[in-house]
């Protein structure tokens, strides 16, 4: 009875917060995915890479200073709800406190770190990338108690306004005058901006009591300061590639790196809106002692992101050399290799196993997987780098990820007491990797055939692509039947449009 309820409510617990909250992410895709675009076109290579080194220090501290106490809320907001206020206000001011240490930390050591970088030019810039990293840490939460709250109609317009606005502010002062000096007050604007529209919500929002609680406290920072030194050690092993290059090459090479490990926003989308409803609907299993209904979330969770991302990532990788130049010009035509190894990497992500980690508090396991996969980017980067230059960089970190994906299934499956066979829906998994493969194919054919445009030339590949898909997926798919209806209609609905208005 059990394992039938689980099943029966679980899909729909999960579809449709996803949807809406990527609804939300999708309409700011477009002018987020503009910023880096229209940046290496006004900037040249060397302007573009410092931009590039900048954020890069960004994201980095910004990983470090929010010690787990945002994603934390994901554990405490949806069953502690009355002492909602608390929680949220310990983690603004943890993370205003560290914000405020890495940015006095950037200020006095400038020098320093432009040094670490082997780009002078970085000097000027870094009080301000300090200042923004405060400010958007202050104003981290909005989007994360909004979701833990099941306000995801709210959280899907904050997402929206949030990427328009961003755009906006980074890409509008650089039009006007090119230089970096002006592309930083329009960053520090806009995380000042995010700030006040954070500040306004928690302040009218009845349902919560903002107040500082010891006890709370204690069992925040116990909770969050582990996961935090995972989070730590992972930033580290995710960026320590980009400070390799940056510190062997110039500015200008690496921006051509930095280009090739493009992140896509929509995988982003994917990913993160899966794993943010998953976990908070996984928390509330866990707490009622219902193994089989974690189960059905992980596997449903899994499945569902495979059908979108795996053929996603199929199609960058047929188009990406058409994408690379069309999106950034000629002379980042050395980046297309780089960006195939980086974009493979990313259906990794299919596999959630941090989000699940998380939500049975598992962060002296996480801080372990993560250190070891920092070892293995560490020994083996220069061994990469010296036989295979830039690509052999996103490879050894590649390779690491994957090694520690494999240890990362089995503590999962220990966890929702699964067996192995059982812990993926491997049929699933399987059937859609052949889907995918069967539709890459005439894609691949068309795109050689075609003697087109670049711009054309991306479009019906990427249209004869989607279509075949499509309809594999509809024939042969691990899709429920209520599923296929939502596709059908879906697929119809142009056709449909068509015969009403003839």
């Amino acid at each position: 009875m059990t394992q039938r309820s689980a099943t029966e409510t679980t899909p729909e617990a999960l579809f449709r917060p996803v949807m809406v909250l990527m609804s939300g992410r999708l309409l700011g895709f477009l002018a987020a995915f503009a910023i880096p675009i229209v940046l290496a076109r006004v900037f040249n290579q060397n302007d573009f890479g410092t931009y590039k080194q900048l954020f890069l220090i960004h994201a980095t501290l910004f990983g470090f200073a929010q010690l787990g106490m945002a994603e934390s809320l994901y554990y405490f907001l949806p069953t502690e709800s009355r002492h909602s206020g608390a929680y949220i206000v310990n983690a603004v001011v943890v993370m205003g406190g560290a914000g405020l240490l890495c940015a006095a930390l950037l200020w006095w050591q400038s020098d320093a770190v432009a040094t670490l970088l082997n780009n002078t030019e970085l000097t000027p810039y870094i009080p301000y990338i300090g200042l923004y990293l405060l400010l958007i840490l202050l104003g981290l939460v909005l989007e994360i108690v909004l979701t833990a709250r099941r306000l995801h109609i709210g959280a899907s317009l904050s997402y929206a306004g949030t990427d328009l606005v961003r755009a906006v502010f980074f890409v509008v002062p650089v039009l006007w005058v090119a230089n970096l000096q002006w592309l930083m007050t329009g960053a520090v604007a806009f995380a000042l901006l995010k700030l006040m529209a954070t500040l306004l919500f928690l302040v009218r929002s009845k349902e919560i009591e903002l107040r500082t609680d010891r006890q709370h406290l204690r069992r925040h920072l116990t909770y969050a300061l582990p996961f935090g030194c995972a989070g730590i050690i992972e930033v580290l092993q995710l960026n320590y590639h980009l400070y390799a290059v940056s510190y062997y090459f110039d500015a200008a090479t690496f921006a051509i790196y930095a280009v090739g490990c493009l992140q896509v926003p929509l995988i982003d989308i994917l990913t993160s809106t899966t794993s943010s409803v998953m976990m908070v609907n996984m928390r509330q299993k866990v707490m009622q002692g219902d193994f089989a209904a974690v189960h059905a979330i992980w596997v449903d969770s899994v499945r569902k992101i495979s059908l979108l991302l795996l053929p996603l990532v199929t199609l960058l990788l047929l188009v990406a050399p058409l994408l690379i130049v069309l999106l950034f010009g000629e002379p980042y035509r050395a980046s297309v290799p780089v960006f195939m190894v980086w974009t493979a990497s990313t259906a990794l992500t299919c596999l959630l196993t941090d989000s699940v980690l998380r939500v049975f508090a598992q962060n002296r396991y996480l801080i372990m997987q993560n250190a070891l996969r920092l070892a293995i980017v560490i020994l083996l980067i220069q061994f990469f780098l010296e036989r295979l230059e830039l690509v052999g960089a996103v490879l050894v970190t590649t390779l690491a990820s994957a090694v520690i994906k494999v240890m990362a299934m089995h503590r999962v499956g220990s966890l929702i007491q699964a067996s192995w066979s059982a812990v993926l829906p491997w049929r699933s998994l399987m059937l859609t990797l052949l889907i995918c493969g069967g539709a890459l194919l005439p894609a691949l054919l068309v795109r050689e055939l075609l003697s087109l445009s670049p711009v054309l030339t991306l479009l019906i590949v990427s249209a004869v692509f989607t279509l075949t898909y499509v309809l594999l997926l509809i024939l042969f798919g691990p899709l429920t039947q209520e599923e296929k209806s939502q596709l059908l209609t879906w697929a119809s609905a142009p056709l449909l449009h068509y015969r009403v208005n003839l």
